[in-house]
C-alpha cells in the first residue's frame, strides 16, 4: 500500500491552493503580528513561519533569495530587518498559539497565532 510520507495537513486542498494558502497566512501574520485562524491552520503556519524566521536570522544572500521567493519583497525586508533580529538570541518558539471558543457557525476550533515578544 502507498503511503503519503510528507509532514504537514493537505487541508482537502490540492498542493498549490495549500502553498497559497500558508503564504497568504504567513504574510498576514509577519505584517500584523498575530491572527485569528483555525487551530489546524495555525499549527501548520506555526512550523511555516518558525522556518522563516531560523532561516532570517541568518542574514546569508541565498536564505534572502529564499525568503524573497516565497513572500513579497516588502514583507521579507520586514522579516530580514524587524522580525529576525528580534530572536537573535532565541532558538525556536517564535510564535504562540492560544485557544478560543469554537466558531459558532460550523463549530471549527480556532486559535490565535502571534510572534512572541
Amino acid at each position: 500500500m502507498r503511503k503519503r510520507n510528507k509532514k504537514g495537513n493537505i487541508f482537502s486542498r490540492p498542493k498549490n491552493q495549500r502553498e497559497a494558502l500558508l503564504k497568504s497566512l504567513t504574510t498576514a501574520l509577519f505584517i500584523h503580528g498575530k491572527i485569528q485562524t483555525t487551530h489546524v491552520k495555525a499549527k501548520e503556519l506555526r512550523m511555516v513561519a518558525e522556518r522563516m524566521i531560523t532561516r532570517a536570522k541568518n542574514n546569508s544572500l541565498a536564505n534572502r533569495r529564499v525568503l524573497t521567493q516565497t513572500l513579497a519583497p516588502a514583507i521579507a525586508k520586514k522579516v530580514l530587518e524587524e522580525i529576525a533580529p528580534r530572536y537573535k538570541d532565541r532558538a525556536g518558539g517564535y510564535t504562540r498559539i492560544v485557544a478560543l471558543n469554537p466558531r459558532k457557525s460550523d463549530g471549527a476550533k480556532m486559535a490565535i497565532i502571534e510572534l512572541v515578544k
